[in-house]
C-alpha cells in the first residue's frame, strides 16, 4: 500500500488540465507514441470539439522512483462551475490533488472553488503554476496569488508547461513524496466506494471504486449497501488506457467491477460495496445528493418516441449522475420529462449527448428554476414548471431562490460588472482587491436571472476575464408572476415563463415579438397574445395567408367585389376556429435567445 498514491487535477476551466494529464501519461509511458492524442482522457466527441471536460476520468499510472515502482491513480475533473458535483466525486477518492494555475491568467474562481472542495477532505495539495512558456506568463505575480491563497512556500509552487513538457519530473517526484499513501487494512471485511459508473451495452454496467479496507477478489459475491442488492465480481480489474483484469484489488487501490447489472437505478455514486458473507460494519459517508439549479422539460419530437427516451436518459444518468428527472405532461407537447441540471452548459451537454450518443431528437422547453409558492396557512409548494404555479388567490407570496455569487475580474472591468448583475436584480455585498488589477466582487443574486445568459454576458462584458462561481444561499420573498403565451386564446404551457413583475411587461412583448418572427403563416390569422392571469398585456398578430379571390373581377360593381371578400372573411373565420397552430422547435428555443 505505500506504494499507491491517488491523486486528482484541480484548476479552473481552460488552465491545462487535460494537456498536464496527457504529459504525465507519456513520461510514465502508460501510452505508446501511437496511442496518443492531444485529450488522451477527454474520450468524448463533445470534450473534444468543445476543449473542456465533461466528465472525471480515471487512469493508472506505474513509475519507477528511487528503486521502487509506484501506482499513481491519477483521476482528471472538469473545471467548468456547472461540473463541480463530478469533481466532489473525485476528490473523495483520493488523498492529494495537483491545484494548476495557468501563469498568465492568475487564480479565477473556480479555482478558489475546487481548492476548498479538495481542503475540506484534507487532501494534501500541490501547486502547479502551469502555462510558464506562453509570452504573457507571469510567473511571479501569479506565484505571490497562490503564496497567499493556500499558504505555502514559494519554493513548493511547481513551475511548468504541459505543451513543452517542462517539470513533469518534478511533479511525479512532487507526487510520490508529498502525497499520503492511502490508508487502510487490507485484513478488514471489505470496504469499497463507487465513485463512478458507465453504460456498456455489451457488458452492462460498468462500476469504478475505490477500496478503503479489505480487498475484492474475482468471483466473489459482493453486497451495494444503499441499493441491498447482491452480485458476482464476473470482472474485476485496474483502469489503464484500456481495463486490464486482476484476480485482487486490495486496499488503497482504484478499479472497476463488471458483474452484469443490468438496471441503472441499482447503482448508486457514493454507495458501498461489501461482501455477502463478511459484511462492514459501516458505509462510507457518500457524496451529498445533487442540488439541481435548473429545471426544463425534455420532450421527444414524436410521441411515439417517448419509452425510448426514457430509455437513453436511464443510460445518461448513469454516466452523468448530477442529472435528475421525472416524467411530466405537457398540453402542447405530449409527454416527455422534467429535468434537473446544474446549469445552462450542463443543460446543453445533455440535449447534444442525447442526439449524438443516443439519436434522439428532442423538443427543450424554456429553463426555470423552483420557486416555493407559500399558501395562506404557511404550507409550501414546490414550483418546478410555470405549469404547477396555483392561482394568485390561493397564494400568499412566492419565495424564489437566491445564490452568492463570486466573480473575480481585472479592475477595469468592476463598472460593467456591477451594471450587469444591478440589472440582473442583484446587490453587491464585497469588494476585495486581491492584487492591484484583480478585483474579487461577491453579489447575491436571483437565480432564475442568472441561469439565461450571465455566463455568456459577462465573459463578453470583460472580454473573456472574468470568472464565476456560485452557491445557493436560500429563498427570499419576491413579486414573480405567471407570465402565459396564448396562441389564438389558446395557452401554449410549453412557452409560460415565471418572471419578476417589473419585468413581466418587457419580456411579454418581446416574445410575442420573436414569435411572430418564428411562426410560419397560416391560411387562417393567428393572434399571439402575453397574459398575466386574465389580463393580457402584449399582442402581435400573424397575418393569414390569402388567395387574391378578386382576380376574376372585371370592373363592375363594387358590391361584386365586396361578396367575395365578405364571402372569404367568413371561411378564414370558421378555419380560425377549427385550425391548430403547428408550433416549430425554433419557437420554444426563442425565450432563451431573447437577450440577444
Amino acid at each position: 500500500m505505500d506504494k499507491i498514491r491517488n491523486f486528482c487535477i484541480i484548476a479552473h476551466i481552460d488552465h491545462g488540465k487535460s494537456t498536464l494529464a496527457d504529459r504525465l501519461l507519456q513520461f510514465t509511458d502508460t501510452v505508446s507514441e501511437r496511442e496518443m492524442q492531444d485529450q488522451l482522457l477527454d474520450d468524448m466527441d463533445l470534450e473534444r470539439e468543445r476543449g473542456i471536460t465533461i466528465k472525471s476520468h480515471a487512469i493508472q499510472m506505474e513509475y519507477d522512483f528511487g528503486g521502487g515502482k509506484y501506482i499513481l491513480n491519477l483521476i482528471d475533473t472538469p473545471g467548468h462551475v456547472d461540473f463541480s458535483y463530478e469533481v466532489s466525486r473525485s476528490i473523495a477518492a483520493c488523498e492529494g490533488a495537483l491545484l494548476i494555475v495557468d501563469a498568465s491568467q492568475g487564480i479565477e474562481a473556480q479555482t478558489i472553488s475546487n481548492l476548498y472542495l479538495a481542503l475540506e477532505n484534507d487532501l494534501e495539495i500541490i501547486p502547479v503554476l502551469n502555462k510558464i512558456d506562453l509570452p504573457g506568463a507571469m510567473p511571479e505575480e501569479v506565484a505571490d496569488q497562490i503564496v497567499d491563497l493556500i499558504g505555502c512556500n514559494r519554493d513548493d509552487i511547481i513551475h511548468a508547461s504541459g505543451k513543452e513538457g517542462i517539470g513533469i519530473e518534478e511533479i511525479l517526484k512532487a507526487i510520490i513524496e508529498k502525497i499520503p499513501a492511502p490508508k487502510g487494512d487490507p485484513a478488514e471485511p471489505l470496504q469499497a466506494m463507487i465513485f463512478d459508473s458507465v453504460f456498456n451495452s455489451y457488458r452492462g454496467i460498468e462500476v469504478y471504486f475505490r477500496v478503503f479496507n479489505g480487498s475484492i477478489k474475482k468471483g466473489d459475491k459482493v453486497k451495494f449497501v444503499n441499493t441491498g442488492k447482491v452480485y458476482d465480481a464476473d470482472e474485476i480489474g485496474v483502469l489503464k488506457l484500456n481495463q486490464e483484469s486482476t484476480n485482487e484489488i486490495n486496499a488503497g487501490n482504484v478499479g472497476y467491477l463488471i458483474s452484469g447489472i443490468k438496471v441503472a437505478k441499482e447503482v448508486k455514486v457514493g454507495d458501498t460495496i461489501t461482501h455477502v458473507d463478511n459484511p462492514t460494519k459501516d458505509a462510507i459517508m457518500g457524496f451529498e445528493d445533487v442540488k439541481p439549479m435548473v429545471f426544463a422539460g425534455i420532450y421527444p419530437v414524436e410521441t411515439s418516441e417517448y419509452e425510448e427516451l426514457r430509455a437513453s436518459m436511464e443510460k445518461l444518468q448513469l454516466n452523468d449522475a448530477s442529472l435528475v428527472w421525472e416524467p411530466e405532461t405537457s398540453v402542447a407537447l405530449g409527454f416527455g420529462f422534467r429535468c434537473g441540471f446544474l446549469g445552462m452548459l450542463h443543460m446543453e451537454i445533455v440535449q447534444e449527448r442525447l442526439e449524438r450518443e443516443f439519436d434522439m431528437t428532442v423538443i427543450t422547453t424554456v429553463p426555470s428554476v423552483e420557486f416555493h409558492a407559500i399558501q395562506s396557512d404557511g404550507g409550501i409548494i414546490l414550483v418546478n414548471a410555470p405549469s404547477e404555479m396555483p392561482e394568485p388567490n390561493t397564494i400568499s407570496h412566492i419565495e424564489e431562490p437566491f445564490i452568492r455569487a463570486q466573480i473575480i475580474t481585472k479592475s477595469d472591468y468592476i463598472g460593467a460588472v456591477i451594471a450587469l448583475c444591478m440589472d440582473k436584480r442583484g446587490a453587491i455585498k464585497n469588494q476585495v482587491y486581491l492584487t492591484s488589477d484583480r478585483v474579487e466582487l461577491t453579489f447575491e443574486l436571483p437565480l432564475s436571472e442568472i441561469v439565461f445568459d450571465f455566463f455568456d454576458r459577462l465573459k463578453t462584458i470583460s472580454r473573456g476575464y472574468a470568472s464565476l462561481d456560485y452557491e445557493l444561499i436560500g429563498f427570499r420573498k419576491s413579486n414573480m408572476v405567471k407570465l402565459d403565451i396564448m396562441l389564438n386564446g389558446d395557452k401554449v404551457d410549453a412557452l409560460s415563463a415565471i418572471v419578476h413583475r417589473e419585468k413581466a411587461y418587457e419580456w411579454g412583448k418581446r416574445l410575442c415579438e420573436k414569435l411572430r418572427e418564428l411562426l410560419p403563416r397560416q391560411m387562417f390569422e393567428i393572434a399571439i397574445q402575453a397574459a398575466i392571469g386574465t389580463k393580457v398585456i402584449a399582442r402581435e398578430s400573424v397575418r393569414a395567408l390569402r388567395k387574391n379571390v378578386l382576380a376574376k373581377c372585371y370592373g363592375g360593381d363594387i358590391t361584386r367585389k365586396r361578396k367575395l371578400l365578405e364571402k372569404q372573411k367568413k371561411g378564414k373565420k370558421r378555419m380560425r376556429q377549427v385550425g391548430n397552430v403547428e408550433i416549430p422547435q425554433e419557437a420554444f428555443m426563442a425565450v432563451l435567445k431573447l437577450e440577444n
